[in-house]
Formats: C-alpha cells, structure tokens, sequence
C-alpha cells in the first residue's frame, strides 16, 4: 500500500470517529444537561528523506466538550435546577465524586437529596444535602443556599473544574474532574428550571451530511486506488 492509501486510511478512520460522536450528540439531544462533543483533528507530517515529499497523517482521537449553555426551561419543580453561567453540581457515585449540569433532583426515603438514579447530591464540603420535610415551603438561592420555611438549613454544592482539559465525560451527563474542582463562583442557581441539552440538532445534521460525502470520497478514492494496483499486478503478470 502507497503512502496516498495510508492517508486516506488515517483520514477516514477519523470521519468514522466523528460520524460517532455527531450521532452520539443527535441522540442527546432531548436529554436534560447534557453537554456536546466535538473531535479535534491533529496533523503528523514526517520527512521521508532528502528530494521526496513529506508524508502527512491526520488523526482524531482527542473528544472535547463543548461547554456552552443549554437553553433554561422552566418547570416549576421545587427541586428542578439549573445553573446559569459556568459552575457544574457536586454528585456522589459509586466511583466517586463526579460533576454534572443535569438538575432533575428529589429527596430519598431518607430525606437525601438525589439525582434519578439515586446519587447523593453534595454540599460544598462533599456531604449529602439534606433536605427536611415538613418545616415549609422549600426554597433554594442563587447560591445554592436552601430554605425550609424561611429558616437556612443546608446547601448544594456548585464548582468548577480547576483544569477542564481534564474532565472525562463517564456517561451522557457525569464527568469525572481528574484534575480536582473548585467552587464556582460566577454560576447562580435557579430553582424550577432545567437546563436543555446544548447540542444543535440542525447543526449536527447539516455536520453528519458533511462528514459522510468527505467518507464516500474518501472509499471512492481508496475503491480506484485498489483498482489501479489490480491492473498493475495482472499487468505485469502477462
């Protein structure tokens, strides 16, 4: 194989990869809080000696995250939240702490306050929020601060990746923040509301048909190529 149909490979392995992703966001884009991603591109040229031509390579094996903000609707739910501006909410898992913009909650049997499937959501020192029943009317601030009754009695946690090359998404909604988190700061939090899914179905579509002609031309050359290397073989055998 030529260094053409190396190129060609490399290039259509990383369409394929974003073809995943597109499809991936195009199917999330109903689920509450959840974040896009995007593939990036990188180049690797290498020198293939004196008077030949550089071979370049591309490759698309970095995934980042778009982290602009979804569209806030209102839902009237008392524990319905979103954050508006940057900050994500503290939850506990089995694997550990993880960041989410999802703000579906409800509190347990116990009292607890949880996501649908059951993770504590934290306070700012990483404990389980607690939320009292029968004290009054809930109410929630901008800060997370929660009120039964008119009377404080506990608060959500909200923070930042403090390096956020190093989020790892785990699922649709959670990532994992390896390189730890900081109070948010900027973010206020909205009681009622939901934040929507970011992704942009018509961009994405319009990006899907995009991909999939550079694909096709990309097998279209490849099918040509291995026609032209037939040719020269049952040539060269007569």
């Amino acid at each position: 194989m030529d260094n053409a149909s190396y190129t060609t490979l490399t290039r259509q392995s990383g369409l394929m990869r974003e073809m995943q992703v597109i499809a991936n966001n195009i199917a999330n884009a109903s689920t509450t809080g959840f974040r896009a991603e995007e593939v990036m591109f990188a180049e690797h040229v290498k020198g293939l000696g004196p008077g030949t031509q550089s071979l370049s390579m591309a490759t698309a094996n970095v995934r980042d995250t778009v982290m602009s903000q979804g569209t806030l609707a209102q839902t009237g739910g008392t524990f319905d939240l979103a954050i508006e501006g940057e900050g994500f909410f503290l939850i506990e898992t089995p694997q550990g702490q993880r960041l989410t913009r999802a703000g579906a909650f409800g509190p347990n049997e116990n009292g607890d306050l949880v996501t649908p499937d059951g993770y504590a959501v934290l306070d700012p020192g990483g404990a389980p929020v607690f939320v009292p029943q029968g004290l009054g009317a809930i109410g929630i601030a901008p800060d997370g601060t929660i009120s039964a009754g008119g009377q404080p009695v506990g608060q959500i946690g909200m923070v930042n990746p403090i390096d956020s090359t190093q989020m790892v998404r785990e699922s649709g909604v959670l990532f994992d923040a390896q390189g730890g988190f900081e109070p948010a700061l900027d973010g206020r939090m909205l009681q009622g509301f939901l934040e929507a899914s970011n992704v942009n179905p018509i961009l994405q579509i319009s990006r899907m048909i995009e991909v999939q002609r550079a694909y096709e031309l990309g097998q279209s050359f490849l099918d040509k190529e291995d026609e032209r290397i037939r040719s020269v073989i049952e040539s060269i055998r007569r």
